[in-house]
């Protein structure tokens, strides 16, 4: 099963469906080692929690709220108790009593009236239909109020350090029972107490003297309003918290599918191709993927490609050698075992012309088969500079004028006409690359005969070529005569004379320069031209 945008499980090959043998133990602790903590995966997953965590503290930062808005209600009922307890003490005391019972609140806040020894004088809540808050029974409560009660005591265990009371209401009523009544009694300032009831729902208490010590004005109010609140508020921001729990979880994964399997495939292939198995794998080229990604496995996948294609040519050019070897040296075997049965000096002699032309051979066979494998290492090492490729060319031609050619062979060179022909290169090779054309072009041309090397300089590029008068080359052999070991040569020349690399060789150093090389028939159509173009520097 091909899978373009994600991984593939360990028990199924990195090609994307072949039949290939399990994986080995080492690629399945790669596959693994991607799903631990340290894994872009786990990077992902934490940097998007990130928000969460955020909407979890919002969710604290409420009761941070709550307790603020307590206390503010604490601080209202303490200054509201003091005044109550200023206007009583005011009060004869025959009209206290009636006056504080008769005293009624919005919101139900029960008004009661203690003695200095704690006996209770007055209580609003006697007075028939008088205002009231209401306590629930715990045990009548449904399941949501019964979760919403865990949740606010869950909450409080995280964010709250100070104790909070039960609320109880004494048998006897008494100011006794009350600690901010004794609080109040013993300061003379208002004193507050906050306590929970068994619904889950806060009571405010608050205590204030009567001037004169003479009692003590006592206020209790249910905060449940204030929990009934928040509690939508904490509502609202769990489903909120819910919401982007599952978008962050969904956007995670969807970013671990498209992101971290395809690079965990593309690794894993990697792995099985520096294991030596680059035969057996594919590397997924992720032909729907338009992004870096998708760039990325296809270079992979191109490189793959190239690397099985230089092994390839590696085995090609290694079995071509042994079989260019094998001839000279068949030739050679045959020749010295000959020489042992031959007395007669003319066929010894001429023997031994044999052996020296075979070994002539296998030493031309060895230094261009030396020089082919060293070429792309050197290459890649190799530093371009500027090289004017005319310049080049004449000084290669007047070495040959001096140097001698053959009789009745002649080379010239043309320069260009315009501007100069410069190039970024190595000189060393491109010499070798006309080196190569021009020895070629001299074995094929006739006597008399001649050859030209021009340069041109074309929009954005440098032409040089080479062109004789020989017997040209076929249409259908003009991409074959750039190939290893492919020799077709004129019916005149000693077999074993060239190695058929120098064409190969030339090849391979223009392509290192971002050029191309071609073999055509020339303007006066008779002979070759081999035309290399080079970018202009």
């Amino acid at each position: 099963m091909r899978n373009s945008a994600g991984g593939t499980p360990p028990e199924e090959a990195a090609d994307g469906g072949r039949n290939e043998p399990a994986r080995s133990a080492a690629e399945v602790q790669e596959w693994r080692r991607g799903l631990g903590f340290g894994s872009l995966r786990a990077r992902i997953f934490a940097v998007n929690i990130v928000a969460v965590i955020v909407l979890a503290i919002m969710l604290l930062y409420l009761d941070t709220v709550r307790a603020r808005l307590l206390d503010e209600r604490s601080g209202e009922l303490a200054r509201q108790a003091a005044t109550i307890a200023a206007l009583a003490g005011e009060l004869p005391a025959q009209q206290r009593v009636p006056a504080l019972e008769r005293r009624t609140f919005e919101r139900g806040t029960r008004l009661r009236l203690y003695a200095a020894d704690g006996a209770l004088l007055a209580d609003n809540w006697r007075q028939p239909g008088t205002a009231q808050f209401l306590l629930d029974d715990p045990q009548t409560q449904s399941w949501r109020r019964r979760s919403a009660r865990f949740i606010d005591r869950a909450l409080e265990a995280v964010g709250t350090t100070r104790p909070i009371l039960p609320y109880e209401e004494a048998r006897t009523d008494s100011g006794g029972q009350w600690p901010e009544v004794r609080e109040t009694q013993r300061a003379r300032v208002p004193s507050t107490l906050l306590r929970r009831a068994a619904d889950g729902n806060f009571v405010l208490g608050a205590a204030a003297v009567l001037p004169g010590g003479e009692g003590v004005v006592h206020l209790t109010d249910s905060a449940a309003d204030v929990t009934r609140i928040l509690r939508a508020e904490r509502l609202t921001s769990f489903w909120l918290l819910l919401g982007v729990t599952a978008i962050t979880l969904s956007l995670s994964l969807y970013l671990a599918r498209t992101i971290v399997r395809p690079l965990r495939m593309l690794a894993i292939a990697a792995h099985r191709v520096r294991l030596g198995r680059s035969r057996e794998v594919v590397v997924p080229r992720l032909p729907e993927r338009r992004d870096e990604i998708g760039a990325l496995a296809r270079a992979i996948s191109d490189m793959s490609i190239a690397l099985r294609g230089q092994i390839d040519a590696t085995e090609a050019f290694a079995a071509d050698v042994a079989h260019e070897l094998k001839n000279p040296l068949a030739s050679l075997r045959s020749a010295v075992d000959t020489l042992e049965q031959v007395a007669a000096p003319d066929l010894r002699a001429r023997l031994l012309e044999v052996i020296r032309d075979d070994v002539a051979r296998l030493d031309r066979l060895i230094t261009d088969i030396s020089d082919a494998s060293r070429l792309d290492a050197e290459l890649s090492r190799s530093r371009f500079e500027l090289v004017d490729a005319a310049g080049l060319a004449a000084g290669l031609v007047s070495a040959y004028d001096v140097s001698g050619l053959p009789a009745g062979l002649t080379v010239s060179f043309e320069a260009p006409d315009a501007a100069s022909a410069e190039v970024l290169g190595d000189p060393v090779r491109l010499a070798q690359v006309l080196r190569n054309l021009i020895d070629n072009a001299i074995s094929f041309s006739p006597s008399p005969g001649h050859v030209r090397v021009r340069a041109e300089r074309l929009p954005r590029r440098v032409r040089l070529s080479v062109e004789d008068q020989g017997p040209g080359v076929p249409a259908e052999n003009r991409a074959d005569v750039f190939k290893r070991f492919y020799s077709q040569r004129p019916e005149a020349e000693d077999f074993g004379r060239h190695s058929g690399l120098g064409l190969s060789i030339a090849a391979s150093i223009v392509e290192a320069h971002g050029g191309s090389i071609r073999v055509d028939a020339p303007e006066s159509g008779q002979g070759a031209a081999f035309i290399v173009e080079l970018p202009a520097a």
